[in-house]
């Protein structure tokens, strides 16, 4: 395969919709839908995809992926209308998750409403019956998970030799999860000649060698360099201990100018345990992750959407291809092990222009994360301050501090250069992973909860996994005066802009 190829042609130039040559349907239903101005992945990526070109899309999740691909398939679809056989179909997309693969179709939907071209999304979860049957309708556009397809596929439920077009969404995420073999066998069941298009937040190795088998001379865009993280996310660190998270959580979801906030944590029974001590503290919230049913995950989501639930408690697993408007803050309650996933976690604020708030709560056995997630990205979020306890607006007076009031606002530093690794006071690094007690063993529910890590985030082929270092001997001369200012810097409001009217971004 040749290396891919980044041309850009004039219509990149374009802002408007009606300036890329799409169908009057189409342009009726953005039209309909509030959408006049593409954002930047779609100017670059839907004149290439009419040409006929498979595509390699660097782009975060909230960038406008869906319309960048899904626009540009309707219109070739509405210009070469074609008869199928039984229960084939023309395009199919793969998702990771269930709610991605449901938010696609969605989407899909609504820019087909003045067509007579036809989608449906089957996902695992749910009762399978449901799905044969819309599979038995004449359906052009089939969004889907890979296990669930594959199921169906084996059932004879649906045909995919006249593919036209294939899209992986999110391949990062797949590969995460373990699909590389179910895209394999996908691959042997689908038309060699057929348009290819991929789309990834992060573009590390493995994914560069699933473009070259996939897709043929690939033009490859990027509307934001890999791994970088949104310029308008205020990034902060609390550092902490572990048994202090939870006062601490509940007291940063108290501050009133917390509008709207997702709450990552590494593992489902961590997810449950925060709900529960959040709701001890009056707090209402939500979680979903693997183990809830299809129905919760939706109920939660559309509660968490509409503006009725204000926390939402996530699994990265679970939470991936959520696309809501207005989340003022996200709070990484455990840091990630694998750094680019703090890169999507904090892309869910900051949508579409607005500014948002990005907390992580440190503890000294997670500053190996810290320091990976700082060399990935080039910044170094501002400490917030290093305290056992905090009451949301007045800090707690540390027991050492002669010095000044320090900065109380500002951007986070390191903009611009790798921070590389953290300085250790022991100069080692830990040869074990995962969370350790101040004993030295790891107690019960630590073990599973180590596990169920090993499960809901993979590593990726090919790519070693940053392990947390061994208990700093002692803490960083940062003090919770200095660092937390009053929380002036959570009362900065992040002035979200409203979804509603006629200039909304399709995504």
């Amino acid at each position: 395969m040749r290396p891919p190829s980044s041309r850009r042609p004039e219509s990149f130039f374009l802002t408007k919709f009606t300036d890329l040559g799409l169908a009057e349907p189409l342009l009726k239903a953005l039209a309909t839908e509030g959408y006049e101005t593409p954002t930047p992945i779609q100017a670059q990526a839907i004149p290439h995809i009419l040409q006929g070109r498979d595509l390699l899309g660097a782009a975060q999740t909230g960038t406008g992926k869906t319309a960048a691909f899904a626009l540009p398939m309707l219109h070739r679809l509405l210009a070469n209308p074609r008869r199928l056989s039984p229960r084939a179909v023309r395009v199919l997309i793969l998702s990771p998750t269930r709610e991605l693969a449901a938010q696609i179709e969605t989407s899909i939907r609504a820019y087909a409403q003045f067509t007579t071209l036809r989608s449906t999304v089957i996902f695992g979860g749910v009762p399978v019956g449901k799905q044969i049957r819309a599979l038995g309708d004449k359906i052009d556009i089939l969004v889907a998970t890979p296990g669930r397809l594959l199921d169906l596929v084996d059932q004879r439920a649906v045909s995919l030799r006249e593919i036209e077009f294939l899209v992986l969404d999110e391949a990062d995420q797949m590969l995460d999860l373990g699909f590389i073999h179910a895209l394999r066998r996908i691959a042997t069941l689908i038309p060699k000649e057929r348009q290819t298009l991929l789309f990834s937040a992060t573009m590390p190795k493995p994914i560069r060698d699933i473009a070259s088998a996939y897709l043929t001379d690939p033009v490859e865009v990027a509307v934001t360099p890999v791994a970088t993280t949104a310029e308008k996310i205020d990034q902060r660190v609390i550092f902490t201990e572990p048994g202090d998270k939870p006062a601490l959580l509940a007291k940063t979801l108290s501050v009133p100018e917390m509008e709207r906030a997702i709450v990552f944590t590494r593992t489902k029974h961590g997810a449950d345990k925060v709900v529960r001590q959040l709701e001890q503290s009056g707090i209402e919230a939500a979680a979903i992750h693997g183990n809830k049913s299809q129905g919760q995950r939706e109920r939660a989501l559309g509660a968490f959407r509409d503006g009725r639930l204000r926390i939402l408690v996530a699994t990265d697993i679970a939470a991936r291809g959520i696309d809501v408007d207005g989340i003022s803050h996200v709070v990484n309650f455990d840091l990630p092990n694998v750094p680019e996933t703090y890169v999507h976690r904090i892309g869910r604020t900051a949508r579409a222009g607005a500014a948002g708030v990005a907390i992580a709560f440190c503890t000294p056995e997670e500053r190996g994360d810290l320091a990976a997630i700082e060399k990935l990205t080039g910044v170094k979020p501002a400490p917030v301050g290093e305290v056992p306890y905090w009451d949301g607006r007045t800090p707690k007076k540390p027991q050492q501090n002669r010095g000044g009031r320090g900065q109380q606002q500002g951007r986070p530093q390191g903009q611009g250069r790798p921070q590389g690794q953290a300085k250790r006071a022991d100069g080692k690094r830990s040869d074990q992973g995962g969370h350790r007690n101040h004993a030295g063993g790891a107690p019960r529910q630590e073990r599973q909860d180590r596990q169920e890590q090993r499960q809901e985030h993979r590593p990726r082929t090919g790519e070693r996994q940053q392990r947390p270092e061994q208990r700093l001997q002692r803490k960083e001369a940062v003090s919770a005066k200095e660092g937390l200012g009053g929380v002036a810097f959570l009362q900065q409001r992040t002035q979200q802009p409203r979804t509603d009217g006629a200039r909304r971004r399709a995504r």
